[in-house]
């Protein structure tokens, strides 16, 4: 009897337990008889629904067993993996969105365990329709292999991706490719963490000195409220449980501002609550020219790894691409039907600032991220400021 021919319920008699099975059982066991511990995840979905036991316990089970099999290079494992995903809307909506959250981290395993003929084998039927965790998780991993640069040019991959986007799958907009301005996405550099210290600051970009003209154009400058623009561009921190509400804001100009006017100066002026208390403690503001291939990667790497209190919610590389270049869009106030090598083209035009100050808001010991951006025009400004840290444990708290 080979793996495919084990009867219904005996893996689930060979192991009732699932729950308490180590990571490395569950490994040993997607290695050796995947079969069985796909058909104990379809046991454990019956027991959960004839049972009535509570949803969490079998939703958090079959994530480990998609997991370890998702990790196992095989093309049964992949199969197996994707397959039990759609078990999850069986148990009800709130396992469902576990499932579709599922769906992101395991596509992002399967990207880098599996061979890419294996993964090509899950695409050979093409969706009817969008609702499916089965359909989910197939367009993350065509997002996954865009962010290696993969997949293009296989003609099963490429029917799958054309049918996404007659569908209106949100993924389906992005390239198929890895832009130039998204070489950092994922890369990092030994030693170089989180910008934390206005010294960290200085030492890794350009400063931009403080004007007279900055400080005046910023005392002319006039909020523009909009509230789904301000969304947009914290959606990269709200979505991975960063620790406080992001502050986005957008200002007009009566008059153009000089490029050499746009900095810490300016900022100061504007009324920002990251800026509140600025000038009462010890340490000086700081603002540093930096580029848009670094404000999108820091956007980029914001939804990716989840915040100090968002354990578990990292949106997997595929959408945190889309919520990252959904940012910077906002940033810009660009309309979402600009093609994305014309929006890199246009933030090339655009004046971008990484700024920093010594306020309650600024807590320079996990995350803390602050851009601005002047459009061509000189009259038009976006700021966004994020911060990620344990604000229980803060003595600003």
């Amino acid at each position: 009897m080979n793996d495919n021919d084990v009867p219904p319920g005996d893996a689930a008699s060979r192991r009732p337990h699932w729950e308490q099975s180590s990571p490395a059982e569950l490994k040993q066991l997607a290695e050796s008889h995947p079969a069985e511990l796909y058909e104990a995840a379809r046991q454990l979905c019956r027991s959960a629904l004839d049972e009535g036991s509570e949803w969490f316990t079998a939703a958090r089970t079959l994530g480990r067993i998609v997991d370890a099999l998702a990790d196992t290079r095989s093309r049964d494992c992949a199969r197996y993996a994707v397959d039990i995903l759609g078990l999850f809307p069986q148990l009800g909506p709130e396992p469902r969105k576990e499932g579709d959250r599922l769906c992101r981290s395991v596509a992002e395993k399967l990207v880098k365990a599996q061979q890419l003929r294996d993964l090509e084998a899950l695409f050979g039927e093409l969706p009817e329709r969008l609702d499916d965790p089965a359909v989910e998780v197939r367009a993350c991993v065509l997002g996954e292999l865009a962010l290696i640069g993969v997949g293009c040019g296989r003609p099963v991959l490429d029917a799958y991706a054309a049918r996404l986007r007659e569908l209106r799958h949100p993924l389906a907009r992005l390239p198929r490719t890895r832009l130039d301005v998204e070489h950092r996405f994922g890369v990092r550099v030994r030693g170089l963490g989180s910008v934390k210290t206005s010294e960290q600051l200085r030492s890794r970009f350009p400063e931009v000195s403080a004007t007279d003209g900055g400080a005046e154009g910023g005392r002319r400058a006039v909020e523009s409220v909009d509230a789904g623009r301000a969304g947009a561009v914290a959606g990269p921190f709200v979505v991975s449980g960063w620790s406080r509400m992001p502050e986005a804001r957008f200002y007009v100009l009566p008059d153009p501002l000089g490029p050499d006017d746009f900095n810490i100066a300016f900022i100061k002026e504007l009324p920002l609550a990251c800026l509140e208390g600025e000038g009462t403690r010890r340490g000086v503001a700081v603002s540093c020219r930096t580029t848009p291939d670094d404000v999108i990667n820091e956007l980029f790497a914001a939804a990716h790894h989840g915040g100090v209190n968002g354990q578990g919610k990292g949106q997997g590389g595929a959408y945190s691409r889309l919520y990252a270049w959904n940012s910077l869009y906002a940033l810009m106030g660009l309309p979402g039907d600009v093609p994305f090598l014309e929006a890199a083209r246009l933030a090339a035009d655009h004046r971008w600032l990484r700024f920093m100050a010594v306020t309650d808001w600024f807590h320079h010991d996990t995350a803390d991220v602050a851009f601005a951006v002047l459009d061509p025009s000189g009259t038009r400004v976006a700021v966004v400021a994020a911060t990620d840290t344990d604000a229980d444990s803060h003595p600003y708290f």
